[in-house]
């Protein structure tokens, strides 16, 4: 018996672009053209070509293609969110808006290291990237890495801009308007808040938000309690609104709502609820801040939430920075996009609702 032929099979030559002009019909210039959207031809003609190079599986040379149009047709994200809490979300946006330009995006992690940011940055403009999309784990803190004046087209997503550059930011009061709106709606008159670091832009963003929302319904302004981003502190924080002195008018009263400044406080607030034999959302309504979903649909009963869309928002940054490697030009400025609320059972829904 013969033995078989274990060799392996030939590599399948990639499709040229002079096979794709013989089987349509027309020479390798104007098929250039056709799959380049340049030249002059009619309809019919540039989409047979199309077509063709579909049906024969043909790729453009990428490396030619930038060559011609000196472009890399990649962009670098640069971040210090270590565990991409926010940065993935916002990657994911900047991804949806690039794909069908055709563009790539590779993301480098900075962590807060000015040497390997860069470094980072080095290797990016090495690639001839079309452009840059900073973002990071806050928006008042800068990334650890001077990205003024590279040559290359440079986007904020969630962090700290330059002088004179275009940001992209959740508008954190109006989320937290969203939130202590809600709570109003559903008939709660003692609400607290209990929130981050005082440090942190965006506690104070918030807080201010929930003392305005208050006012504007008549209803007792208390201080928001602060302490750090943790459950534990969530938890201990309900000792202090539940045994302390009273933070409202009236002697004795005790909160019927919670606003909490991200979700894993609002976790804690509800475990230490629970522990009390108060019922959420019965006794007390609370809300968190972030919608992480991992935590807040895990959290029982699953937790009422502001979500900052952060994928819109690197949505946005993906169009611009693509409007400005195209030569249009964009003011420069911070642009605050909204929030939503996600409604789940931690406080029930409005009559209206």
């Amino acid at each position: 018996m013969a033995a078989s032929d274990t060799s392996p099979l030939p590599a399948k030559q990639p499709v040229t672009l002079r096979e794709v002009a013989a089987m349509a019909g027309v020479s390798v210039a104007t098929a250039s053209k056709a799959l380049n959207g340049q030249g002059r031809m009619t309809a019919e003609t540039r989409q047979r070509i199309r077509e063709t190079a579909q049906r024969l599986g043909f790729r453009p040379n990428s490396l030619a293609q930038s060559l011609l149009r000196r472009r890399s047709f990649t962009v670098g994200l640069l971040t210090n969110d270590t565990y991409g809490r926010f940065s993935l979300p916002v990657m994911s946006g900047i991804s949806d808006a690039l794909v069908d330009a055709g563009v790539s995006v590779f993301m480098c992690n900075v962590e807060d290291d000015p040497r390997l940011a860069q470094l980072h940055v080095e290797a990016m403009l090495d690639k001839r990237i079309d452009g840059i999309i900073a973002s990071g784990k806050r928006i008042d803190r800068h990334l650890p890495v001077d990205l003024a004046n590279l040559g290359v087209p440079v986007i904020y997503a969630f962090s700290q801009p330059d002088p004179d550059a275009i940001a992209f930011v959740s508008d954190d009061a109006g989320g937290a308007r969203l939130a202590v709106e809600h709570l109003c709606r559903l008939g709660r008159r003692r609400i607290a808040h209990v929130s981050g670091p005082e440090s942190f832009a965006v506690v104070n963003e918030r807080a201010q938000a929930f003392r305005d929302v208050l006012a504007a319904h008549g209803l007792p302004v208390t201080e928001p309690l602060l302490g750090s981003w943790s459950e534990a502190w969530g938890h201990d924080a309900v000792g202090k609104l539940f045994d302390g002195p009273t933070l409202f008018n009236k002697k004795g009263e005790k909160p019927d709502a919670v606003f909490c400044g991200n979700d894993q406080i609002a976790r804690g607030v509800i475990d230490a609820l629970r522990e009390r034999g108060l019922e959420v959302p019965g006794d007390v309504g609370v809300i968190g801040f972030d919608n992480w979903e991992i935590v807040a649909e895990a959290t029982r009963p699953p937790l009422t939430s502001v979500d900052m869309n952060l994928a819109a928002l690197g949505r946005e940054a993906g169009l611009t920075l693509l409007s400005l490697v195209g030569g249009q030009p964009a003011a420069p400025g911070i642009r605050k996009l909204p929030c939503r609320l996600v409604v789940r059972q931690s406080c029930g829904r409005p009559p209206d609702g």
